[in-house]
């Protein structure tokens, strides 16, 4: 498929709408009720900081909803809004947070059937209804699935997931295999493959290692293809795909791994073909979103403080939030990535998600004495949902509050 021109085609198409519907007002009000906190903006306002009885709660620079994330949701309320007797479907989570995506079932907004997120059965969908495209993108192929059906296509895809895409269509223009750093099995990751031609995608910088290797040494084939199973394109052969390669990013992935990632390529293809010809055979663009490193940053220079412990809040398939803990243990700080106030247990536990994505049940989470608490949260969680870990926190010490 010519996925640049369909894409074109799509977006002149009478059934395509990604601007809203003119009910900024109406959601407003609405959106702010449910997901916004006047507590915590006024922590915010406080140089991040509150100090109540013994506990003080230090909040990163940055958190929270992104402006991608936050468009996203107000397009799918603007959506129900605009088509208040169609069916209104969602071909996945509009955002990683099971809050809101309750909130958008609570108002009748459906979501599509799904065995894991490569299997959804879209014969529940039938000509005029309304389907939304998440904040993290749809495949190309579920996009003109729906296009010939005749739905009403509704796309939040977040711009910076868009510009992915528009860095592996032009790869694929110069015959470049695209390497993406992500999760190959992450809904983004999946629409971004989608619009590539030929792609490998690599977790983290062991994988990209391993890559570099073979393009500089050559090695086993079965072995390289065995190790990264469905990680590729059809087809993909590394003895012969690894001569161009350009690089692409999950946009939720660790800024800085990326950019090592990124760098060893580099160094890779220049040692391999020497600085004059590195241009033929790599090409590297900054797709790294402004919010995921606003807040990865903002987290870098809170774990600088005395912290006694983090809490880090967030969907558990948040691929932000859990690289948000991943950088407080880096620095020896006990992190707790959890999805809502619910898993603050009772006497003194805390169910939490940990890096390998096991749950884990802490005992005696919260110390005696005075303590300093280190908050952020991913860019899919509302402040509301902050506020509610924050104020349980500060009950279970016995200090008051300000709500």
């Amino acid at each position: 498929m010519d996925t640049k021109a369909f894409k074109r085609s799509l977006h002149h198409s009478e059934n395509y709408y990604r601007r809203g519907f003119g009910h900024q007002a109406e959601v407003s009000t609405q959106f702010d009720s449910e997901y916004k906190s006047n507590f915590i903006q006024q922590i915010r306002d406080n140089n991040n900081t509150l100090e109540q009885g013994d506990v003080t709660i230090r909040l990163a620079e940055a958190f929270g909803f992104c402006w991608g994330v936050e468009r996203a949701v107000a397009i799918a309320y603007e959506a129900r809004k605009h088509f208040p007797t169609e069916r209104v479907w969602i071909t996945n989570e509009i955002i990683h947070n099971p809050s809101v995506n309750q909130y958008l079932r609570d108002m009748q907004i459906e979501f599509i059937p799904a065995e894991g997120i490569e299997k959804k059965d879209f014969s529940v969908v039938e000509s005029g209804d309304v389907v939304i495209l998440p904040a993290f993108g749809a495949s190309v192929q579920e996009m003109k699935l729906l296009n010939d059906k005749g739905c009403k296509i509704v796309d939040t895809t977040c711009p910076w997931v868009s510009k992915v895409w528009n860095t592996v269509e032009k790869h694929k223009k110069g015959e470049y295999t695209s390497i993406i750093h992500g999760k190959y099995k992450h809904e983004e990751t999946l629409a971004t493959s989608s619009f590539a031609g030929k792609y490998l995608v690599v977790l983290n910088l062991e994988e990209a290692e391993y890559v570099s290797n073979y393009i500089l040494n050559g090695g086993n084939r079965e072995e390289f293809l065995a190790k990264f199973g469905q990680a590729y394109s059809d087809g993909f052969d590394p003895d012969r795909d690894l001569e161009q390669i350009g690089i692409a990013n999950q946009t939720t992935m660790l800024k800085s791994e990326t950019e090592q990632i990124g760098k060893l390529f580099e160094r890779t293809m220049m040692k391999k073909y020497g600085p004059i010809e590195l241009n033929q055979h790599f090409q590297s663009f900054n797709t790294i979103c402004d919010a995921t490193q606003e807040r990865q940053d903002a987290m870098l220079e809170l774990v600088k403080e005395k912290l006694d412990l983090m809490v880090v809040v967030g969907g558990f398939n948040s691929s932000n939030t859990s690289h948000l803990q991943g950088i407080g243990l880096d620095n020896r700080i006990p992190s707790y990535h959890i999805d809502t106030v619910e898993r603050i247990l009772p006497e003194n536990r805390i169910e939490y998600r940990q890096l390998n994505g096991e749950h884990a049940i802490k005992e005696n989470w919260l110390p005696d004495g005075k303590i300093v608490v280190g908050v952020s949260s991913g860019a899919s969680t509302p402040d509301k949902v902050v506020e509610d870990v924050v104020v349980k926190i500060l009950e279970l010490k016995n200090a008051t509050t300000l709500v």
